[in-house]
């Protein structure tokens, strides 16, 4: 009995994460990232990485880790209080079953696709409706095309680009904008057009990914753009 009790509440734990991730992958957050996070969450660990800045500035993506945070602490009392049930036979085996076949049902029903796309659609609109973009995620706020994005450019001391003008390597035809450069600890964007372009500068870029890419990436890769956001 004791073993049919802990592998019920591992099944529990185990729908959770799964269905978090899901629930995460809607709002656009890649699936590996996603069950990176929820298993950090879940488990308290405190362990963060870059990624998790992801979470942090997304408002929806902040509630279901709210409930994570609270089920893994709540998971940590069940347990004691397991142990102390198995004592007394009072292992409640008929409501953890039930628990587990209400997320089984869940986390089936959030795999349909055309369910996924609602929710999506529902996350989108409330994200859009309830902040002001200056608030919104960098993707939500300026990917207005598919093949938009904003990365960053790391200048190698060998770059063909050491010495050029940045008013003269940026053309009014292209599908790209500077938004700022970063030199050592200095953001430089208000004067950034009279500046020279600078061994170990990183420039920070919106536009048509396409043609960042056919810009800036070198033979063996060394300036190979870096998106900023990763989901």
């Amino acid at each position: 009995m004791e073993m049919l009790f802990i592998f019920l509440y591992l099944l529990i734990i185990m729908l959770v994460i799964e269905v978090s991730v899901i629930l995460f992958y809607i709002t656009g957050l890649k699936k590996p990232v996603s069950r990176y996070q929820v298993i950090s969450m879940l488990t308290g660990t405190g362990f963060t990485t870059d990624e998790s800045q992801l979470i942090i500035d997304h408002p929806i993506r902040r509630r279901i880790s709210a409930f994570l945070i609270l089920f893994g602490a709540f998971s940590l009392a069940v347990v004691i209080s397991a142990m102390t049930n198995m004592l007394s036979d009072d292992l409640r085996l008929k409501e953890l079953l039930v628990i587990n076949t209400v997320l089984a049902i869940v986390l089936l029903i959030g795999k349909i696709p055309i369910l996924q796309n609602k929710l999506r659609d529902k996350f989108d609109y409330e994200l859009h409706k309830n902040l002001d973009i200056s608030e919104l995620p960098i993707k939500d706020a300026l990917y207005l095309d598919e093949n938009d994005v904003v990365t960053e450019v790391a200048i190698e001391e060998n770059s063909k680009l050491v010495g050029k003008k940045v008013v003269d390597l940026f053309k009014n035809e292209e599908d790209i904008t500077l938004l700022f450069i970063k030199r050592g600890e200095i953001n430089i964007r208000n004067t950034m057009h009279n500046e020279s372009i600078q061994a170990g500068d990183d420039l920070f870029l919106y536009g048509n990914k396409e043609e960042i890419e056919k810009k800036f990436l070198t033979k063996d890769g060394k300036e190979e753009p870096q998106e900023i956001e990763r989901a």
